[in-house]
Formats: C-alpha cells, sequence, structure tokens
C-alpha cells in the first residue's frame, strides 16, 4: 500500500531555533517515517513580506538546510527542494490566480493580523494579498493528501481546499482535496516570557554554541513575584522550569521544582543547572550540522537531488493542468 502523501514548507528568514523545533520539526521527523514527505524551503514566499530587503535569502535557505539535516530529516526518506528551483509553482500559482474570488484572499485572518502587526513595512502588495494561492500552489502541485499544520494555520490548508474543489469544478478533478492534518505544537515562550520568535530577538537557536547557549539562558524572565533570592517561587509560572520540563531530568526537574517552591534554590542557579541539560540536548544536532557545514558539495548534492525529485512531478502535474486548462 502507497504510502500517504504530505507537504510543508518554511521560510528562510533566518537560523531556526527551539520554537521552531518543537512546533514543526519534531512532528517532520515523524512523519518522515510515515509519508511521503515532500518539505520544501518558501524562498518566494519569503519576499512576500521581505521583498525590499533580499540580500540574505540565499544564505537563510542553506541555514534552514542545514538545520533540518542536522535535526535528522533524512534525504533517503523525503524529498528536500528549493521553491524557486521549481518554476512550475510560478505558472501553477498563476493559473489558480486566474479563479480565486478576490474576497477569499481578503478575508484571510493571517492577513489581517500581519497587516496590523507589521506596521514597519508596507504589505499592501498583490504578492502580500495573494500569498495564500502561490501557499495552494505548492500543496497541490504535488497532490499532497495532507498538510501538517498547528491549528493557527488551519485556515491556510481551508483556503487551499477551496482553491482546488473550484479548479476541480471547471477543469475536471486533478486534484485531491488536501486534508489539514494537526499536529501538537506546544507554545515555546522566549527569553522575555513572549513566544519565541526571530523577530523579537528572545529566541535559543538550533545553532548556538554552548557559551551563548549559557549566556541566553541566563538572560531568561523567571517568577515576575520572586523579587530576591529569599523569595519562595512558584515554577508553575517560571518559564525556566518550563524548558527543564523539556530537557532536564527527572531528578533535576523534581529539585528545581520542589527547592524554589522553599527558596532553596536560587534562579541563577536553576538556570544553570538547566543550560547544561539543553547542551546535551543540542549538542547531537551541531555535530550533524559541523558535518554538512564540512562537506558543502554533500550539501549541493542534497538539494539537487531533492529538486529533481520535485521537479519531475512537478513537471507531470503541470502537463496535466495544461491539458485540463487547454492552454
Amino acid at each position: 500500500m502507497a504510502k500517504k502523501r504530505i507537504l510543508s514548507g518554511m521560510r528562510p528568514t533566518g537560523p531556526l531555533h527551539l520554537g521552531n523545533l518543537h512546533g514543526a520539526l519534531a512532528n517532520w521527523n515523524k512523519m518522515q517515517e510515515e509519508y511521503e514527505c515532500f518539505f520544501f524551503i518558501a524562498d518566494w514566499h519569503a519576499l512576500t513580506s521581505d521583498y525590499e530587503s533580499t540580500g540574505s535569502i540565499q544564505a537563510y535557505s542553506m541555514d534552514v538546510f542545514l538545520d533540518w539535516l542536522s535535526v535528522g530529516l533524512s534525504p533517503e526518506k523525503c524529498t528536500l527542494f528549493v521553491q524557486s528551483h521549481i518554476k512550475e509553482h510560478a505558472e501553477l500559482f498563476l493559473l489558480l490566480s486566474m479563479i480565486t474570488p478576490l474576497p477569499w484572499l481578503e478575508r484571510n485572518p493571517t492577513y489581517k493580523e500581519q497587516i496590523a502587526e507589521l506596521k514597519n513595512k508596507d504589505l499592501s502588495t498583490f504578492g502580500f494579498l495573494g500569498y495564500p494561492v502561490l501557499q495552494a500552489a505548492d500543496i497541490i502541485m504535488y497532490k499532497a493528501n495532507g498538510v501538517p499544520v498547528g491549528i493557527d494555520q488551519a485556515p491556510h490548508v481551508e483556503l487551499t481546499r477551496e482553491i482546488a474543489r473550484r479548479f476541480n469544478h471547471f477543469y475536471g478533478d486533478i486534484f485531491p482535496i488536501p486534508e489539514t492534518i494537526l499536529t501538537e505544537t506546544p507554545k515555546i515562550l522566549g527569553l522575555d516570557r513572549r513566544k519565541m520568535s526571530k523577530s523579537y530577538g528572545n529566541a535559543i537557536f538550533l545553532s548556538d554554541p554552548p557559551k551563548e547557549v549559557r549566556n541566553k539562558v541566563g538572560q531568561m524572565i523567571t517568577d515576575p513575584q520572586r523579587a530576591r533570592r529569599t523569595d519562595p517561587g512558584n515554577p508553575d509560572v517560571c518559564n525556566v522550569f518550563s524548558f527543564h520540563q523539556m530537557y532536564s531530568d527527572q531528578e533535576t526537574t523534581q529539585r528545581a521544582n520542589d527547592e524554589c517552591r522553599k527558596a532553596e534554590i536560587g534562579c541563577v542557579e536553576c538556570k544553570k543547572m538547566m543550560a547544561e541539560f539543553l547542551i546535551t540536548v543540542l549538542e547531537p544536532i551541531h555535530e550533524k550540522r559541523a558535518y554538512y557545514e564540512a562537506n558543502p558539495d554533500t550539501l549541493r548534492a542534497v538539494i539537487e537531488d531533492g529538486d529533481l525529485r520535485a521537479g519531475a512531478v512537478a513537471r507531470e502535474t503541470m502537463a496535466e493542468v495544461r491539458e485540463a486548462v487547454k492552454i
């Protein structure tokens, strides 16, 4: 029985962090054992909000690839490729844009949120309004059966489903309607207790060396009510303790919990303990990354092979699409 196919991508806007690991990559690692997986660098999507400053996109794309491989995504188990290397995405995007009603895009909740949040950027462009159409092209190009997303991204997949249905209505059943695969995406807070994000400057990156990890952990905000070392703390509201629960062993986590509540341990010591466990977790990731950094030809070969495999599927799909549209 053939495996079901899934597709997902990431925008190359900087190195990946712990939030990306727990929010997507850990799930992708499991899924590559169960599904036929296509994962891509969404560099054209990076242009939708960063079109004025494109100088870092190629370097960030390589960074993301390194992070993917270092956390365990396997080129033997999944197809890893770069969106802009597969020109068929642009062609399908154009054709889908001809049939997508404007109100569908204007109702997109993410569009409204980003316009409100990124006031320092001019997002009043066709590309930004229409990015869900490009996203739909990315997904249905590979006839994906499902798209793994967190609950906040489910509306994006629903819009893709609507666009695919509309295409099939006009031109025949070319595309399967992809399912939304809701994945567990634990919310990882950053150093300042806001959601971990590159744009907030509060992230611990997968590529951060041990010295940088220790430095960043030292900056983490703890229980805001614990003003002095002698004040009892509440681990339930402490971000450092939530990291203990993810990375430290059971004995250390229990010790941090008990001693914090009795003011028997200070925040500095608690952070130092957690940082060493986090460094241990990141060590094998750093080792893999170092291998690919030392062997750039191997990295290029992975990308070229993924592009070839993705391109073959895309060309086959577009041949069907052109015949259906009669163009």
